[in-house]
């Protein structure tokens, strides 16, 4: 089974958490909003470590995220997909989703076209309330948000 590695971004306290997550690009993703969005994350490469790729990912489909080191960060665990295991870890940080900056994927459309066109990997990014962002979040990620909740409650 596939395998992918993310970073769910998080600022503020417990009282006034926020978090950031990704609307994917692309024709089939444009029209779509709750239970859309994601954690920036992205396949696991041969011999890359877990946390390396999400790490990498968060920068690939953000632009300029905050840096953020391995050894800070909290491991929230993994979920299973319809088609992989998405592996995620939270990091404290601030991100401007006005200077998203995406990389992108090249894909036939409209389909049996003949035509190529190349869309970014994700087109926004949006700071959310964790209530919010059940309702954004693709149905299996909802359980980091609750796991960061938990994590940072026991801090």
């Amino acid at each position: 089974m596939r395998e992918s590695a993310g970073i769910l971004l998080y600022r503020g306290s417990a009282e006034r958490l926020e978090l950031l997550l990704a609307h994917p690009g692309g024709p089939f993703w444009a029209k779509k909003d709750g239970g859309a969005w994601t954690i920036p994350k992205g396949e696991i490469d041969p011999g890359e470590e877990r946390v390396a790729c999400a790490l990498r990912e968060m920068a690939e489909e953000l632009g300029a995220p905050p840096r953020l080191e391995a050894a800070t960060l909290i491991p929230l665990g993994s979920v299973k997909q319809k088609a992989k295991v998405v592996h995620c870890w939270a990091g404290e940080g601030d991100f401007d989703p006005e200077v998203l900056e995406s990389n992108s994927f090249e894909m036939e459309w409209p389909p049996r076209s003949g035509r190529r066109q190349e869309f970014p990997e994700v087109d926004r990014a949006e700071w959310f309330s964790p209530e919010r962002a059940r309702e954004k979040i693709l149905a299996a990620q909802a359980p980091f948000v609750d796991r960061l909740e938990a994590a940072l409650e026991s801090r």
